[in-house]
């Protein structure tokens, strides 16, 4: 046999590839190749190579009987490369079930709503867009002209507004500023303070905050909540008089009523004795 050893260029440096050819023999002519690491330890097979070298190098286009590497290949498998990185980027489906949020030219959020008739389906909002809704400015005078009316049909008079609460913007009244306070009061959580900045009185239309009522800034005082005290007593005590009054007058109606059952079964008695 016939050993020949040289340096292998299609793996790292210090690698050694020997072609072994038989000169005796039914297999006399033929050739089996081995490769030796900068150690000296011998691999017969490929797959014993790929498995020694691991990560490190990549022996898919490597041809074992000749010890280079096959252009053919490494272009196939560089291609093969850049198709899947291009499908793991661009080709993966969007497997995002939740709804889009539409794109228009407004600044305002606007989501798409999910309809349909199946109970365990559920339309989806946007929160963000019940929170950040735009106010009109002076949207309180809207409600001028509007009067309460009781059961009776009968005119409610109007409260009396304290001295300290001042309107603020064009055509203000003490009606408007009433329906203002009290809308503030039931639509929002945060304090009443009424218009905290001085440049309001000169542009309104400018410097309005949308989230107060159209009213100056103002001080609730001792005097004012002693007031108020003594308005919600006197409230009480006459719904107090009303709530005695309708059962005193409940009390009598049955009273009435039981003196007419007695004397209409003392006149059947009295007839059932006259017939015996």
């Amino acid at each position: 046999m016939e050993r020949k050893r040289w340096g292998c260029a299609g793996l790292p440096q210090g690698w050694k590839r020997e072609e072994v050819t038989r000169k005796s023999g039914l297999s006399a002519g033929k050739s089996d190749v081995y490769y030796f690491s900068p150690t000296g330890k011998k691999f017969r097979s490929k797959p014993q190579l790929a498995r020694y070298l691991g990560n490190s190098m990549d022996l898919s286009s490597f041809d074992f009987r000749t010890g280079k590497m096959l252009m053919s290949k490494l272009n196939k498998n560089r291609q093969r490369l850049r198709y899947e990185n291009n499908s793991q980027t661009k080709g993966k489906p969007d497997l995002n079930t939740s709804l889009p949020v539409r794109q228009t030219a407004s600044i305002f959020k606007q989501p798409v709503t999910k309809v349909t008739n199946h109970p365990s389906n559920k339309v989806k909002t946007d929160p963000q867009k019940a929170i950040d809704q735009p106010r009109q400015l002076f949207w309180e005078k809207k409600l001028s002209g509007l009067n309460a009316f009781d059961i009776a049909e009968e005119l409610v008079k109007t409260m009396d507004l304290p001295k300290g609460l001042q309107g603020v913007g064009p055509g203000c009244t003490d009606k408007t500023l009433l329906s203002a306070i009290a809308s503030a009061l039931h639509t929002s959580a945060a304090p009443i303070t009424g218009q905290l900045s001085a440049a309001v009185e000169k542009n309104p239309g400018v410097w309005l905050n949308t989230a107060q009522p159209l009213c100056k800034a103002f001080m609730v005082t001792d005097e004012d909540i002693r007031k108020q005290e003594e308005l919600v007593y006197s409230v009480r005590k006459k719904l107090e008089e009303a709530l005695m009054a309708d059962m005193l007058a409940h009390v009598e109606e049955a009273t009435g009523q039981g003196d007419a059952l007695r004397e209409e079964d003392n006149d059947s008695m009295e007839e059932g004795q006259g017939a015996l």
